[in-house]
C-alpha cells in the first residue's frame, strides 16, 4: 500500500509540539478572540405555556432559517423558537465556515442519486446561496459574508487526472500562483458556488433578524416531550399548530429518525494572526476556501483577522452514537492536523496554534439533508446535512415550511425531497459497519483513490459514511 504526501513529507520533529504548545481548546468563532463584545444577546427561558401558530425546536441554522423565513412568508404568524442550550453554540457555530451551494453535498453524490433532477437541484442551490447573500444585505447582517469561491487542489497524482475536466483547470504553476504550497499538483478554482461566512455570526445575527420580525426566542428551554399540538420543554410548554423539528445532530424527537443520522466527529485547529512576511510566503490573496480532494480530506480558509483555519481529515465516530463534550478534545487528531498543515505550508513553520475544537456532523447515508412530515402533518422535520448545512439550511427551511402548509411545491415534487436515505444499523452493528467504511475509505487514498469492493458495494445500494 502506497503512502500518502503527509505521510511522505512530515515535518520536523518537534515543529508540531511546538505548534501545539499553549493551544486553547476553545472554538475561535465563540470566543472573545473572534466573536466581539456585546455581540451575543441573552434570550429568556420558557417558563409556563405559550400558544403559537408555529414552533421551531432548535436554535441551530436551520430552526433560526425556518423562524426567519416563516415570518418572510407570512409576518401575521406567530413563531416561537426553542433552543436547548444557547444560539448557534453547537455545530451553527463551530464549523469551517463554507457556505456552499450545493444542496447534495458536491455534483457527483447529486447526479449518481438524482440524475434527472441534478440540473435543477444546482439551480436552487446557486438561488439558495443568491438569497441568503440578499438577506446579508437586506438586514444588514455583519457575518463576514465573502464570496470567495473553492480552490480545489490535488495533493496526489491520480487526483490531477479528477481535475483535469473542471472548466477552471490549472497546473501546478497556476495553482501555486494563487497560493503556495509544495504539496499542489493541480487545481481548480469554482467562484460563483461557494461564500465565506462567520459561522457564529451568522447564527446570531439570524437570532437578531428573527427577533425583528416577531420571532419569540428561548433558550436554555430544553424540549423533553412531542405531542399533538403540544412541545414541552423542562420548565413549560407551547401548544402550536405546526411544529418545526431542526434538532439535526442530536436525538430526533421522532422514533422513525432515530436511525437515519449518526454524530460523526470533526476537529478544527486555527493559528495566530500570520505576520505580514509569513502572508506573503503563501499568496493566497484571494482567499479562496481550498479543500483537497481524498476520502479524508482536509478543508482550510482565512479569517478576517489574518489567521488560518485548518480542518478535516478526521471524521470520528464513537462508539454508541452519543454526543459528548468529552470527544471533542482528541489529542491524536489535533497532532494529525497540525502535521499536515505544515506538510502543506512548511513555510510557516513557527506559527502557533491558538484554538483547537470539534464538533459534532448529523451524518446521513445519503450525504445531504432528507426532510418528511408526521403528526397528519402538522410536523415536518430536515436533518442529515453531514457537513454541508451552512448553506443548504436555509433550503431545509424552506422545504418545511412547504410541507407544512400542505399545498404541492415544485420542492416537495422532487425525489430529492420525497425519498428518505437508508437508516444505519442498531449497535453494535453500527460501531463495526462505520469502522470498516473508515478503514476501506483510508485504503482508498493510499491505493491511488482506488475504491475496493466494500466500497462499490455500499455505493452501489446508496449507503456511506462521510463528514
Amino acid at each position: 500500500m502506497g503512502s500518502t504526501v503527509f505521510e511522505r513529507q512530515p515535518p520536523a520533529p518537534g515543529v508540531v509540539s511546538e505548534a501545539l504548545r499553549g493551544t486553547r481548546q476553545s472554538v475561535f468563532w465563540l470566543d472573545s478572540d473572534g466573536l466581539p463584545p456585546g455581540f451575543r444577546t441573552a434570550h429568556p427561558s420558557l417558563v409556563g405555556d405559550r400558544t403559537a401558530d408555529l414552533v421551531v425546536v432548535g436554535g441551530g441554522y436551520t430552526g433560526l432559517w425556518t423562524a426567519v423565513r416563516a415570518k418572510e412568508r407570512d409576518p401575521s404568524r406567530s413563531v416561537v423558537l426553542l433552543e436547548a442550550s444557547t444560539i448557534g453554540w453547537a455545530a451553527s457555530g463551530r464549523n469551517g465556515g463554507f457556505c456552499e451551494a450545493s444542496l447534495t453535498h458536491g455534483h457527483e453524490n447529486g447526479v449518481s442519486r438524482w440524475p434527472d433532477e441534478i440540473d435543477t437541484l444546482e439551480a436552487w442551490g446557486l438561488q439558495n446561496l443568491d438569497d441568503i447573500a440578499a438577506t446579508v444585505e437586506r438586514y444588514g447582517m455583519d457575518v463576514e459574508f465573502e464570496r470567495t469561491g473553492t480552490l480545489s487542489v490535488a495533493v496526489e497524482p491520480h487526483q490531477v487526472e479528477w481535475l483535469r475536466e473542471e472548466p477552471d483547470f490549472r497546473d501546478a504553476a497556476a495553482t501555486r500562483a494563487l497560493v503556495d504550497s509544495p504539496t499542489y499538483l493541480a487545481g481548480s478554482w469554482e467562484e460563483s458556488g461557494t461564500a465565506l461566512v462567520h459561522p457564529a455570526k451568522l447564527a446570531l445575527e439570524l437570532a437578531r433578524v428573527a427577533v425583528s420580525l416577531g420571532v419569540e426566542i428561548y433558550e436554555h428551554s430544553r424540549v423533553t416531550a412531542l405531542g399533538d399540538g403540544v412541545v414541552t420543554t423542562t420548565r413549560g410548554w407551547v401548544r402550536a399548530s405546526q411544529i418545526a423539528l431542526a434538532t439535526n445532530v442530536f436525538p430526533s424527537l421522532l422514533r422513525r429518525n432515530r436511525l437515519m443520522t449518526v454524530p460523526v466527529y470533526d476537529y478544527v485547529l486555527v493559528t495566530e494572526p500570520l505576520s505580514a512576511s509569513q502572508r506573503a510566503s503563501i499568496g493566497w490573496d484571494g482567499r479562496q476556501g481550498l479543500a483537497d480532494l481524498a476520502n479524508q480530506f482536509h478543508y482550510y480558509r482565512q479569517t478576517a483577522d489574518g489567521r488560518i483555519l485548518f480542518g478535516g481529515y478526521d471524521a470520528v465516530y464513537y462508539p454508541g452514537g452519543k454526543v459528548r463534550s468529552s470527544y471533542e478534545d482528541r489529542p491524536e487528531s489535533f497532532a494529525r492536523l497540525a502535521s499536515h498543515f505544515f506538510t502543506t505550508f512548511p513555510q510557516l513553520e513557527g506559527l502557533r496554534f491558538t484554538h483547537k475544537w470539534a464538533g459534532a456532523i448529523d451524518s446521513c447515508s445519503r450525504f445531504c439533508a432528507f426532510f418528511g412530515t408526521a403528526r397528519g402533518g402538522s410536523v415536518a422535520y430536515a436533518t442529515g446535512y453531514t457537513g454541508l448545512g451552512v448553506g443548504a439550511s436555509r433550503f431545509g427551511a424552506d422545504v418545511m415550511l412547504d410541507l407544512l402548509s400542505g399545498s404541492a411545491t415544485e420542492r416537495t415534487a422532487s425525489r430529492m425531497v420525497r425519498e428518505r436515505p437508508l437508516p444505519f444499523p442498531p449497535e453494535p452493528a453500527a460501531s463495526v459497519g462505520i469502522s470498516l467504511v473508515r478503514g476501506a475509505m483510508n485504503r482508498a487514498d493510499h491505493r491511488e483513490g482506488r475504491r475496493g469492493l466494500f466500497l462499490k458495494t455500499l455505493d452501489a445500494v446508496g449507503m456511506g459514511f462521510d463528514s
